[in-house]
């Protein structure tokens, strides 16, 4: 028996109820689509993919080691720059203006090549399927496993930019003249990276080489903060002018390996650019780089943490972008 005091809604009330819900169900946007964390996020529509693309980066780095770094800067000024979206592939055209022309990559940006060929590998056992996003994502990890870097669980689900900004690969990657402070701001902006996360990512200069137009002012330049032998020796390979595109390791003990020397080097005043010694240099992070050098397993765990966390930056995902079928070119 219903008495007055009862609060049970009458039934026209509760229809109309009813239909407001439904109006504001249909007239909400979808929720945005995550990166799967799953490694079986293509067993379905291509089973092979990551295989394919391990394959085409070990055969890389098998033809020339160097590429290994190449393949994890590529990944990083991919990432840093509207977000893990393959923008840094793309070519000149009437509707792009190339990142690959910015200061940071022109001349010294490399691996276009490998992800081009990965690509066109996954493309012929599954063609549309695969994103260039992911390729580049991919390949940054099996480069540092090839090397006796840490693995890491990538993320998988970007799907590729339909635009470039060489106006944002200007001004959001970091110059080699970086201070600390600076470095920090710069990678807090993203994803809100940790002092911690950009310092552990510094050390992926454990690998690979610098041109001499990077690091001549810091080797010519007579400092408290730059080791007199270490100068000499780099000054040998690096003239005061001329010169520019001459190669010098960044880490100049193994410079071929993934390992934690880089860091070493840092407290010996050995750090070949201005933005790898200001990590340890009286300022914040000394006592990371500290903790770095003493413990390679913390470094190589906190380095994985930081990719992961670095391929989560603004990817693209759902219906947004496309899946293009050359990399370096828009989908007609």
């Amino acid at each position: 028996m219903v008495g007055r005091n009862d609060t049970t809604t009458p039934p026209t009330a509760a229809l109309s109820l009813v239909l407001v819900v439904v109006m504001m169900s249909a007239a909400a946007p979808p929720s945005e689509a995550q990166l799967s964390s799953s490694s079986s996020f293509y067993d379905s529509t291509c089973p092979d993919a990551l295989a394919t693309i391990r394959t085409s980066v070990r055969a890389a780095i098998a033809r020339e080691r160097r590429m290994a770094a190449s393949l994890l800067r590529l990944h990083f000024h991919d990432c840093f720059v509207q977000g893990c979206d393959a923008s840094i592939l793309l070519d000149d055209s009437p509707t792009v203006v190339s990142e690959k022309n910015a200061a940071p990559n022109r001349g010294s940006a490399r691996g276009y090549e490998v992800i081009d060929s990965a690509k066109s590998a996954v493309e012929k056992i599954c063609p549309g399927v695969v994103s260039c996003a992911d390729i580049l994502s991919v390949a940054a990890r099996d480069a540092s496993v090839y090397v006796g870097g840490p693995t890491w669980n990538v993320k998988l689900g970007r799907r590729d930019s339909r635009t470039a900004s060489l106006s944002l690969a200007e001004a959001e990657l970091p110059s080699f003249k970086e201070s600390a402070q600076g470095l920090i701001a710069i990678f807090s902006r993203k994803n809100g990276m940790t002092a911690r996360d950009m310092v552990a990512l510094s050390g992926a200069h454990t690998l690979g080489q610098a041109q001499c137009q990077f690091f001549r002012d810091r080797v010519y330049s007579n400092g408290t903060h730059i080791d007199a032998g270490f100068a000499s020796t780099r000054r040998r390979g690096c003239p005061s002018s001329g010169g520019d595109t001459n190669l010098a390791p960044l880490d100049l003990v193994t410079p071929n390996s993934f390992d934690n020397n880089y860091f070493k080097n840092l407290q010996q005043k050995k750090g070949l650019l201005e933005s790898d010694q200001v990590l340890f240099n009286n300022g914040p992070t000394d006592s990371i780089v500290a903790e770095y050098s003493s413990s390679p397993a913390t470094f190589k765990s906190d380095f994985a943490a930081a990719m992961v966390k670095m391929g989560d930056i603004e990817p693209l995902t759902g219906s947004a972008g496309e899946i293009r079928r050359i990399c370096s070119a828009l989908n007609s």
